[in-house]
């Protein structure tokens, strides 16, 4: 159950980021370049409007979606990674340099996570906010500790599956959330096999 939240967590958090700063950024433009059109009415109601606040609050959202993008990749196996040499280990060797690096990974997100909590309560007891929305600051870098414990527990979800079944996550690429393909759609029932013919026939 836990588990099911944060994915939809995730997939939610990165789907939506990304599609309102795309958003706010092309109404941005368009009001701008629009703004110097000089069209009775129209001009003066785009230049009473302010978007002035855009630009930041995107970079916010951008930042946001980086850190919980970075679980999401940790999850999914997307991150980029050279492998060559560990592979050409022997199995044994393999497996101890694997495990060393997501535990290694997870130290390190997590030691971040916990600098970043520290941060952002220092800045819960000020008075700092953003420069053009007035955000309180903490509430800013609130995503540094969220986006790095969850990457910090993606490394060691990783390390708990890998010793468990031996394999590490692998972005499919074929497959799209919530679309089945024509195959699995038309795919035949499976019956249970004949008992003649795994006896030749004979009773």
């Amino acid at each position: 159950m836990i588990l099911r939240f944060l994915d939809r967590f995730e997939e939610v958090m990165i789907t939506f980021l990304m599609a309102a700063a795309t958003m706010i950024i092309f109404v941005a433009v368009v009001h701008r370049y629009a703004s110097g059109l000089s069209i009775p009415g129209v001009q003066d109601f785009l230049l009473g409007l302010n978007f002035a606040w855009a630009q930041e609050l995107c970079i916010y959202m951008f930042v946001w979606m980086a850190k919980i993008g970075a679980a999401y990749g940790v999850r999914t196996g997307i991150h980029v990674g050279v492998d060559v040499l560990i592979n050409a280990l022997s199995t044994e060797w393999r497996n101890k340099f694997i495990i060393f690096g997501l535990l290694a990974g997870a130290l390190f997100t997590g030691t971040v996570g916990t600098f970043a909590t520290l941060f952002v309560h220092e800045l819960f007891y000020t008075e700092q906010v953003s420069a053009d929305m007035e955000l309180p600051m903490w509430l800013v870098y609130l995503g540094m500790p969220i986006g790095s414990y969850l990457m910090c527990f993606r490394f060691l979800q990783a390390c708990y599956r890998f010793i468990r079944t031996g394999s590490l996550p692998r972005p499919d690429h074929t497959k799209v959330e919530g679309i089945e393909t024509v195959e699995t759609l038309h795919e035949p029932a499976t019956t249970p096999a004949d008992p003649s013919s795994q006896t030749g026939g004979k009773s």
